[in-house]
Protein backbone atom coordinates (compact mmCIF):
# COMPACT_ATOMS: atom_id res chain seq x y z
CA UNK A 1 0.00 0.00 0.00
CA UNK A 2 1.63 3.52 -0.55
CA UNK A 3 1.98 6.40 0.95
CA UNK A 4 -1.05 8.88 2.30
CA UNK A 5 -0.73 12.27 0.87
CA UNK A 6 -2.29 15.06 3.15
CA UNK A 7 -3.70 17.84 1.02
CA UNK A 8 -2.27 21.07 2.78
CA UNK A 9 -4.69 23.35 1.03
CA UNK A 10 -7.49 20.53 2.96
CA UNK A 11 -6.07 20.75 6.32
CA UNK A 12 -5.87 24.84 6.35
CA UNK A 13 -9.57 24.87 5.12
CA UNK A 14 -10.39 22.43 8.52
CA UNK A 15 -8.77 25.02 10.91
CA UNK A 16 -11.28 27.42 10.86
CA UNK A 17 -13.55 24.92 11.53
CA UNK A 18 -11.41 23.52 14.46
CA UNK A 19 -11.70 27.49 16.02
CA UNK A 20 -15.02 27.42 15.71
CA UNK A 21 -15.73 24.75 17.37
CA UNK A 22 -13.47 25.76 20.19
CA UNK A 23 -14.86 29.20 20.51
CA UNK A 24 -18.50 27.24 20.80
CA UNK A 25 -17.70 24.65 22.86
CA UNK A 26 -14.93 25.82 25.18
CA UNK A 27 -13.24 23.60 27.12
CA UNK A 28 -14.55 25.35 30.90
CA UNK A 29 -18.07 24.25 29.77
CA UNK A 30 -16.87 20.58 30.02
CA UNK A 31 -16.24 20.51 33.26
CA UNK A 32 -18.84 18.63 35.43
CA UNK A 33 -20.12 19.78 38.77
CA UNK A 34 -18.05 19.67 41.67
CA UNK A 35 -18.87 18.45 44.85
CA UNK A 36 -17.01 17.79 47.88
CA UNK A 37 -17.61 14.60 49.80
CA UNK A 38 -15.99 13.70 53.85
CA UNK A 39 -16.85 10.14 54.78
CA UNK A 40 -15.21 7.24 55.30
CA UNK A 41 -14.26 4.22 52.80
CA UNK A 42 -16.32 1.51 52.65
CA UNK A 43 -14.63 -1.23 50.67
CA UNK A 44 -17.85 -2.80 49.95
CA UNK A 45 -19.19 -0.28 47.89
CA UNK A 46 -22.31 0.18 49.41
CA UNK A 47 -22.24 3.38 51.07
CA UNK A 48 -19.94 6.93 51.69
CA UNK A 49 -17.00 6.54 49.57
CA UNK A 50 -16.70 5.24 46.71
CA UNK A 51 -20.83 4.96 46.66
CA UNK A 52 -21.08 8.49 46.81
CA UNK A 53 -18.01 8.82 43.59
CA UNK A 54 -20.05 6.64 41.58
CA UNK A 55 -23.57 8.03 42.15
CA UNK A 56 -22.26 11.66 41.14
CA UNK A 57 -20.34 10.09 37.83
CA UNK A 58 -24.00 8.21 37.17
CA UNK A 59 -25.39 12.02 37.37
CA UNK A 60 -22.72 13.88 35.45
CA UNK A 61 -21.47 15.37 38.37
CA UNK A 62 -17.67 14.66 39.79
CA UNK A 63 -16.77 13.94 43.31
CA UNK A 64 -13.73 15.50 45.36
CA UNK A 65 -13.03 13.20 48.70
CA UNK A 66 -11.72 14.05 52.05
CA UNK A 67 -11.67 10.76 53.77
CA UNK A 68 -12.43 10.52 57.50
CA UNK A 69 -11.65 6.97 58.40
CA UNK A 70 -11.18 3.31 56.83
CA UNK A 71 -13.47 0.13 56.84
CA UNK A 72 -12.80 -2.66 57.49
CA UNK A 73 -15.93 -3.93 55.54
CA UNK A 74 -17.79 -6.66 53.44
CA UNK A 75 -21.62 -6.75 52.62
CA UNK A 76 -22.45 -8.47 55.82
CA UNK A 77 -21.21 -6.25 58.25
CA UNK A 78 -17.92 -3.95 59.68
CA UNK A 79 -15.48 -5.36 61.61
CA UNK A 80 -13.32 -2.48 62.29
CA UNK A 81 -12.83 1.47 61.53
CA UNK A 82 -9.97 3.36 61.85
CA UNK A 83 -10.46 6.82 61.94
CA UNK A 84 -7.87 9.66 60.69
CA UNK A 85 -6.56 11.76 62.29
CA UNK A 86 -8.35 15.27 61.73
CA UNK A 87 -5.17 16.80 61.28
CA UNK A 88 -4.95 14.87 57.89
CA UNK A 89 -8.79 15.23 56.96
CA UNK A 90 -8.33 19.10 57.15
CA UNK A 91 -5.49 18.85 55.23
CA UNK A 92 -7.14 16.61 52.56
CA UNK A 93 -9.99 18.94 52.07
CA UNK A 94 -8.33 22.48 52.35
CA UNK A 95 -5.86 21.02 49.69
CA UNK A 96 -8.79 20.47 47.14
CA UNK A 97 -10.74 23.75 48.36
CA UNK A 98 -7.71 25.77 47.40
CA UNK A 99 -7.13 24.35 43.95
CA UNK A 100 -10.37 23.85 42.59
CA UNK A 101 -13.51 25.74 42.70
CA UNK A 102 -15.76 23.23 44.82
CA UNK A 103 -19.98 24.04 44.24
CA UNK A 104 -21.08 22.18 46.95
CA UNK A 105 -20.38 19.89 50.03
CA UNK A 106 -21.55 16.84 51.63
CA UNK A 107 -20.77 15.56 54.87
CA UNK A 108 -21.30 11.67 55.88
CA UNK A 109 -20.50 9.42 58.62
CA UNK A 110 -17.97 11.09 61.43
CA UNK A 111 -17.04 9.20 64.27
CA UNK A 112 -14.82 11.35 66.37
CA UNK A 113 -15.92 14.86 68.03
CA UNK A 114 -12.28 16.04 66.60
CA UNK A 115 -12.86 15.55 63.21
CA UNK A 116 -16.59 17.34 63.54
CA UNK A 117 -14.49 20.37 65.16
CA UNK A 118 -12.19 20.04 62.13
CA UNK A 119 -15.13 20.23 59.78
CA UNK A 120 -17.26 22.87 61.16
CA UNK A 121 -14.24 25.36 61.44
CA UNK A 122 -14.14 24.51 57.19
CA UNK A 123 -17.54 24.71 57.03
CA UNK A 124 -17.32 28.31 58.40
CA UNK A 125 -14.25 29.73 56.26
CA UNK A 126 -16.64 28.11 52.87
CA UNK A 127 -19.94 29.27 54.25
CA UNK A 128 -20.92 30.43 51.01
CA UNK A 129 -20.88 26.54 49.48
CA UNK A 130 -24.12 24.89 50.17
CA UNK A 131 -23.67 21.99 52.56
CA UNK A 132 -25.57 18.99 52.93
CA UNK A 133 -25.31 17.05 55.96
CA UNK A 134 -26.34 13.40 56.22
CA UNK A 135 -27.11 12.31 59.95
CA UNK A 136 -27.72 8.26 60.23
CA UNK A 137 -26.91 5.73 63.30
CA UNK A 138 -23.35 5.78 64.51
CA UNK A 139 -21.52 2.24 64.71
CA UNK A 140 -21.28 -0.18 67.69
CA UNK A 141 -18.99 1.84 70.34
CA UNK A 142 -16.44 -1.55 70.13
CA UNK A 143 -15.79 -0.94 66.78
CA UNK A 144 -15.10 2.22 67.47
CA UNK A 145 -12.81 2.27 70.14
CA UNK A 146 -14.59 2.92 72.41
CA UNK A 147 -15.54 6.30 71.00
CA UNK A 148 -18.15 8.39 73.05
CA UNK A 149 -21.26 8.79 70.61
CA UNK A 150 -23.07 11.07 72.70
CA UNK A 151 -20.25 12.88 72.33
CA UNK A 152 -19.73 12.58 68.38
CA UNK A 153 -23.54 13.22 68.51
CA UNK A 154 -23.47 16.29 71.01
CA UNK A 155 -20.80 17.78 68.60
CA UNK A 156 -22.48 17.20 65.79
CA UNK A 157 -25.69 19.01 66.92
CA UNK A 158 -23.94 21.67 68.38
CA UNK A 159 -21.52 22.57 66.03
CA UNK A 160 -22.04 21.17 62.32
CA UNK A 161 -25.93 20.74 62.47
CA UNK A 162 -26.34 24.73 62.66
CA UNK A 163 -24.23 25.26 59.67
CA UNK A 164 -26.33 22.57 57.56
CA UNK A 165 -28.47 24.38 54.36
CA UNK A 166 -29.73 20.64 54.46
CA UNK A 167 -30.11 17.95 56.79
CA UNK A 168 -31.10 14.64 55.84
CA UNK A 169 -31.94 11.53 58.18
CA UNK A 170 -34.35 8.85 58.03
CA UNK A 171 -37.32 10.09 60.27
CA UNK A 172 -37.22 7.09 62.23
CA UNK A 173 -34.14 7.58 63.90
CA UNK A 174 -34.13 10.99 64.41
CA UNK A 175 -36.86 9.81 66.65
CA UNK A 176 -34.87 7.64 68.53
CA UNK A 177 -32.49 10.11 69.32
CA UNK A 178 -34.82 11.93 71.01
CA UNK A 179 -36.13 8.73 72.81
CA UNK A 180 -32.82 8.56 74.11
CA UNK A 181 -32.62 11.92 74.96
CA UNK A 182 -29.52 12.02 72.49
CA UNK A 183 -31.62 14.90 70.43
CA UNK A 184 -33.72 17.69 72.61
CA UNK A 185 -36.86 16.59 71.75
CA UNK A 186 -39.10 19.52 74.12
CA UNK A 187 -42.35 18.20 72.36
CA UNK A 188 -41.67 19.12 69.01
CA UNK A 189 -41.63 16.62 65.76
CA UNK A 190 -38.39 15.30 64.14
CA UNK A 191 -37.94 17.88 61.70
CA UNK A 192 -38.55 20.80 63.96
CA UNK A 193 -36.14 19.36 66.42
CA UNK A 194 -33.31 19.51 63.39
CA UNK A 195 -34.79 22.94 62.76
CA UNK A 196 -34.62 24.42 66.25
CA UNK A 197 -31.12 23.44 66.65
CA UNK A 198 -29.76 25.51 63.39
CA UNK A 199 -30.64 23.73 59.70
CA UNK A 200 -31.64 25.56 57.11
CA UNK A 201 -34.45 22.45 55.97
CA UNK A 202 -34.31 19.38 57.11
CA UNK A 203 -35.47 16.11 54.65
CA UNK A 204 -36.88 13.26 56.04
CA UNK A 205 -37.23 9.57 54.60
CA UNK A 206 -39.72 7.40 55.96
CA UNK A 207 -41.70 9.97 57.49
CA UNK A 208 -45.34 8.56 58.55
CA UNK A 209 -48.20 10.67 56.69
CA UNK A 210 -51.09 8.13 57.22
CA UNK A 211 -51.61 4.77 58.01
CA UNK A 212 -49.70 2.78 55.88
CA UNK A 213 -48.02 5.90 53.95
CA UNK A 214 -44.71 7.50 54.38
CA UNK A 215 -42.78 10.30 52.38
CA UNK A 216 -39.86 12.13 52.30
CA UNK A 217 -40.92 15.27 54.12
CA UNK A 218 -38.90 18.70 53.43
CA UNK A 219 -39.72 21.56 56.17
CA UNK A 220 -37.48 24.90 56.40
CA UNK A 221 -37.21 27.54 58.33
CA UNK A 222 -39.84 29.58 57.32
CA UNK A 223 -42.79 26.86 57.46
CA UNK A 224 -42.24 25.54 54.03
CA UNK A 225 -43.30 22.04 53.70
CA UNK A 226 -43.27 19.50 50.54
CA UNK A 227 -43.64 16.08 50.26
CA UNK A 228 -43.03 13.30 48.24
CA UNK A 229 -44.03 9.64 48.28
CA UNK A 230 -42.16 7.33 49.95
CA UNK A 231 -42.30 3.40 50.42
CA UNK A 232 -39.52 0.75 52.31
CA UNK A 233 -37.52 -1.07 49.43
CA UNK A 234 -38.75 -4.44 48.89
CA UNK A 235 -35.51 -5.62 50.31
CA UNK A 236 -33.10 -4.04 51.97
CA UNK A 237 -29.89 -2.61 50.39
CA UNK A 238 -27.23 -0.24 51.94
CA UNK A 239 -27.23 3.30 52.18
CA UNK A 240 -30.65 4.50 51.01
CA UNK A 241 -30.18 8.04 52.17
CA UNK A 242 -27.13 8.35 51.62
CA UNK A 243 -27.32 8.52 47.62
CA UNK A 244 -30.49 10.83 48.63
CA UNK A 245 -28.02 13.21 50.04
CA UNK A 246 -25.17 12.73 47.46
CA UNK A 247 -27.84 13.76 44.85
CA UNK A 248 -29.28 16.66 46.61
CA UNK A 249 -25.67 18.01 47.01
CA UNK A 250 -25.30 17.57 43.59
CA UNK A 251 -28.27 19.28 42.42
CA UNK A 252 -27.68 22.35 45.00
CA UNK A 253 -24.04 22.58 43.47
CA UNK A 254 -25.92 23.47 40.75
CA UNK A 255 -27.85 25.87 41.73
CA UNK A 256 -31.31 24.66 41.96
CA UNK A 257 -33.29 26.31 44.74
CA UNK A 258 -33.50 23.24 47.73
CA UNK A 259 -36.94 22.11 47.03
CA UNK A 260 -36.91 21.78 43.65
CA UNK A 261 -32.59 20.45 44.45
CA UNK A 262 -34.48 17.93 46.47
CA UNK A 263 -37.32 16.89 44.20
CA UNK A 264 -34.27 16.07 42.11
CA UNK A 265 -32.91 14.26 44.20
CA UNK A 266 -36.19 12.29 45.83
CA UNK A 267 -36.57 11.30 42.14
CA UNK A 268 -33.15 10.01 41.72
CA UNK A 269 -33.28 8.22 45.13
CA UNK A 270 -35.83 6.22 44.31
CA UNK A 271 -35.25 5.04 40.64
CA UNK A 272 -31.36 3.67 42.33
CA UNK A 273 -32.95 2.25 45.12
CA UNK A 274 -35.34 0.48 43.02
CA UNK A 275 -32.11 -0.91 41.34
CA UNK A 276 -30.03 -3.79 43.15
CA UNK A 277 -27.72 -6.47 43.21
CA UNK A 278 -26.11 -9.05 46.01
CA UNK A 279 -22.24 -8.91 45.10
CA UNK A 280 -21.89 -11.25 48.54
CA UNK A 281 -23.40 -13.07 51.22
CA UNK A 282 -24.64 -10.22 52.77
CA UNK A 283 -27.12 -7.38 51.93
CA UNK A 284 -27.70 -6.27 48.53
CA UNK A 285 -26.00 -3.33 47.30
CA UNK A 286 -28.04 -0.54 45.22
CA UNK A 287 -27.05 -0.37 41.81
CA UNK A 288 -25.99 3.08 41.75
CA UNK A 289 -24.63 3.22 38.01
CA UNK A 290 -27.25 3.28 36.34
CA UNK A 291 -27.64 5.12 32.70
Amino acid sequence: MGAILLNPIAITGIRPVLRIIRDFYPVQDLVPTLVLIFGPFDPSGSSSLPADAVTCAALGGHALSALTAVHVQDTAGTQEIQVLAPELVDDQARCLLEDMAVQAIKIGPLYTSETVSVLAQIAADYSHMPLVLHLSALPDELILDEEDAEEVLGALFQLLLPQADVVVAEHGQIVRWQTEGVLPADGAAPEQALLELGAQWALLSGAPMRMGHGAYFLHGQDNQTFHWPWKPGAVRAGDADGLLACSLALQMARGLPVPAAAEQAVRQATVGAGRFFQPGMGQRLIHRSWP
